[in-house]
């Protein structure tokens, strides 16, 4: 498999381990994140998952990155626009970002592949 397969196939496994578990607080955490980036609001799930890019970069998340990462391309951005975001992020997280900025052009790039 390759870099977003193995990434997703990780992901969905580790979540449904998660989610079989009876802990009330971590299905409310789950069940809130998942509405934060719902459509409605103010802003448009587009936008909302920029955010949760930008987010993710400055706070050097490779897996939250990733996670992102797959939704901009799901809802239609460009690359042009998470490029931009990115680089945002990376103005307001500094230069410790650039590894992780690495990683998420690879993963982005790997995700362009998967047309």
């Amino acid at each position: 498999m390759g870099l977003v397969e193995d990434f997703n196939a990780y992901r969905s496994k580790m979540n449904e381990r998660i989610q079989d578990t009876d802990s009330l607080i971590i299905k409310r955490i789950f069940n809130l994140d998942t509405n934060a980036y719902a459509p409605g609001g103010a802003l448009d799930v587009k936008a909302k998952e920029l955010i949760g890019l930008t987010c993710s970069l400055v706070l050097r998340c490779d897996d939250c990155v990733r996670y992102h990462l797959g939704r901009c391309k799901e809802v239609g951005l460009t690359s042009a626009e998470v490029q931009e975001a990115m680089g945002v992020a990376t103005l307001i997280g500094g230069t410790i970002v650039i590894p992780h900025l690495r990683r998420a052009f690879e993963f982005w790039d790997e995700l362009q592949k998967n047309v």
